[in-house]
């Protein structure tokens, strides 16, 4: 018997999904512990343990992959709290990351203060050196200058270096210098190479990427090798690998040192994973919605495929590694609801978190929530909540939204609540909207996928405002970020600039770029018996400070000029997609070429069909209770239904409440719900 165990790791809760390989896929959650994330995952274990019933110790050592997903990169930049951080930059340039290329959130907020500084200028050396953008040495490398900075970084307390120097995408061999210096000056000091983790153009861009790299991969490798100790002292004896930000997985080794690349670790696994469900069930285009505790994460999905960013900003930090394109809010079910200084009603962004958590989970809290009002709203079942294993305090939610909200505003408290459930419903909708409208997507050419635990309660609501006409939700929605982390295959995403105008690109010479970039990927894909590859080109009209990144659509490793072609017409059709306009007189040019190679590791096969039963879901009964519908104006008797007993081919026509294991489903008034062969509930919506 060998097992496949997947566990993500949320601000509220730690997901688990675990299979042998025989007897479905099990499912289920623990308590997240705020800074001892390993503990929360060898409790994981336990509960899959406690399902086979077998010792933690016997299951672990039958497991063959233990997948992470995880949010040590996010907390560390949420909260500041990286390693000490200095970085050796070329003389004259330390204030590249102050300076952001005058980029500010808000133009005309004279207060706005700064970002935190990850790294502190005192500790931005900057070295003698230079070469030019043809990769011609100008000024050579001042040794004696750089072991002066080391031991100054060394002195101060300093144990993670980046470097970034001028032009090292072309010619890296300083950058390669001064790692072997500071190896010299400091060997137990971290240090990481712009040339490694981001190769192009873009100063900025590429210094506050290694930076963010530097500041957070310390913290990830110290907690995976403690994690990996962990389980191999309990048995463990297959490979752990970790989600990345790109949707694919990697083993530790990698991991460790690209902490940059995990920045979106757990959201990441969602997509994966509703994108091999979606296809399943027929839907190829997409929006996700995440709606976990802390956050609410969502994701366009277009054709079968995620779209990937390469401008994020994560906690005022740029972010140019390729990441899957996740825009995320501070509206979870454990968002607060209080009333502000001119009294208006405010949801979040502050989260009342696994601890002490919602009022209604009675481990102390006593400000109202987002579940706090789904609850008083009837939406959940207070015996129900985790499949019964944890019973919700609906007195103390009552209390918490009488004192912090209906008193301050004089209303009742269910006039609260529903205030609350509209403004929840309104912040997760515009998050939809940012991810499609804003970026020349109708939202109604999309199904949408609503997962987390608390993802279901809100979807249908949403889709009428949008117009959307279908809504998916998989039964296993409150775990789906760790199963997408079981089914993800390994990738490697790799960028090179090559500025060239399109007419004096050389496809010979371009073909050898990607060889070179293939072969660099190729070192680091562990082994794989079918692999992937995927080449795509930065482009943009010539002085655009943007671009558009277009797949090169060839079956052979050669760029063809018909390739490159085809490339520059699907340029202009993008770029017409997105900024409503394109220019097919003016001159194109490429920026930088990106690659993605994938080792596919063959866990499709735990998704599989299961026989359609009658659309009689009336075994599946169990009663009715009273739920509020704004559309049928307020509470109505409604029809509740066991989502245990629900198989696949029933029909459950709305209004109504399916109450699955990890999570609600409200099934809305003109709405309904039928249970398909990969038990994804399909939810079609009339507006």
């Amino acid at each position: 018997m060998s097992y496949t165990i997947a566990v993500d790791v949320g601000g509220t809760f730690t997901d688990v999904v675990a299979t042998d390989g025989a007897d479905g896929v099990f499912t289920g959650k623990v308590s997240s512990r705020p800074h001892d994330e390993a503990t929360a995952v060898l409790e994981a274990v336990g509960a899959v343990a406690a399902h086979y019933g077998r010792e933690s110790t016997e299951v672990l050592a039958d497991t063959e992959f233990f997948i992470l997903g995880t949010t040590v990169v996010t907390n560390a930049m949420l909260e500041y709290r990286g390693v000490p951080t200095g970085l050796i930059t070329t003389k004259g340039f330390r204030d590249i990351l102050e300076l952001r290329r005058g980029y500010k959130e808000s133009l005309f907020d004279l207060q706005l203060p700064a970002p935190h500084p990850i790294v502190r200028r005192r500790f931005i050396k900057g070295v003698t050196e230079r070469i030019d953008d043809t990769g011609a040495v100008v000024f050579p490398l001042d040794e004696d200058e750089v072991r002066a900075a080391v031991r100054e970084l060394k002195a101060a307390g300093i144990s993670s270096i980046a470097v970034c120097l001028l032009f090292s995408f072309v010619n890296d061999a300083h950058e390669r210098r001064i790692a072997e210096i500071v190896r010299e000056e400091h060997p137990e000091c971290f240090v990481t190479l712009s040339c490694d983790v981001l190769p192009q153009i873009r100063e900025f861009e590429r210094v506050s990427t290694t930076v963010v790299n530097a500041y957070t991969s310390p913290l990830l490798g110290t907690y995976l090798e403690r994690l990996d100790e962990g389980l191999r002292s309990a048995g463990f004896a297959g490979e752990l690998v970790v989600v990345q930000s790109n949707g694919g997985v990697m083993d530790v080794g990698y991991s460790a040192g690209h902490g940059v690349d995990a920045v979106l670790s757990g959201p990441a696994g969602g997509v994966v994973a509703a994108v091999a469900l979606g296809e399943r069930s027929g839907y190829r285009n997409l929006i996700t919605a995440d709606m976990g505790g802390t956050s609410y994460d969502v994701c366009l999905i277009h054709d079968g495929k995620p779209e990937v960013g390469v401008d994020n900003w994560i906690s005022r930090y740029r972010v140019a590694v390729p990441l899957v394109d996740i825009h995320t809010i501070g509206s979870g079910g454990g968002s607060i609801a209080w009333v502000d200084d001119a009294g208006a009603l405010r949801v979040g962004p502050e989260s009342a978190g696994a601890a002490p958590g919602p009022a209604c989970y009675g481990r102390g809290g006593t400000r109202p929530t987002v579940t706090d009002a789904n609850l008083l709203l009837g939406f959940m079942d207070p015996e129900r909540f985790l499949g019964g294993t944890m019973a919700l305090d609906r007195a103390a939610a009552e209390a918490a939204f009488a004192e912090h909200v209906a008193k301050p505003l004089g209303i009742s408290v269910t006039e609260a609540a529903v205030g609350v459930f509209r403004i929840a419903n309104s912040d997760l909708a515009n998050a939809l909207r940012y991810v499609s409208v804003k970026r020349g997507r109708d939202p109604r050419n999309y199904a949408l996928m609503a997962f987390g635990g608390a993802g279901a309660v809100h979807a249908g609501v949403q889709a009428v405002d949008l117009g959307i006409k279908t809504v998916l939700v998989p039964r296993n929605a409150s775990v789906l970020s760790a199963f997408g982390g079981m089914v993800a295959d390994f990738k490697v995403s790799r960028v090179r600039s090559y500025v060239r105008s399109v007419e004096a690109a050389d496809p010979e010479e371009l073909s050898d770029v990607f060889s070179r970039v293939q072969a660099d990927a190729e070192t680091m894909l562990p082994p794989a018996e079918t692999v992937r590859l995927e080449r795509f080109a930065d482009m943009r009209y010539e002085g655009q400070v943007h671009e558009v990144i277009v797949p090169l659509h060839t079956r052979t490793r050669r760029i063809s000029a018909v390739a490159l072609s085809r490339a520059v017409q699907d340029f202009h059709d993008l770029h017409e997609q997105l900024y409503a306009h394109k220019r097919p007189d003016e001159p194109v040019q490429i920026v930088s070429i990106r690659l993605e190679l994938t080792g596919m590791r063959g866990m499709d096969s735990v998704v599989v069909p299961r026989k359609l039963g009658d659309e009689d879901a009336a075994g599946a009964r169990e009663g009715s209770r009273p739920v509020y519908f704004e559309p049928l104006g307020g509470f109505v008797d409604t029809p509740v239904y066991d989502g245990a007993a629900v198989v696949p081919g029933n029909v459950v026509t709305g209004p109504a409440v399916i109450h699955e294991p990890g999570t609600t489903i409200v099934v809305g008034p003109g709405q309904e719900a039928m249970l398909d062969q990969y038990e994804t509930y399909v939810i079609e919506v009339v507006g």
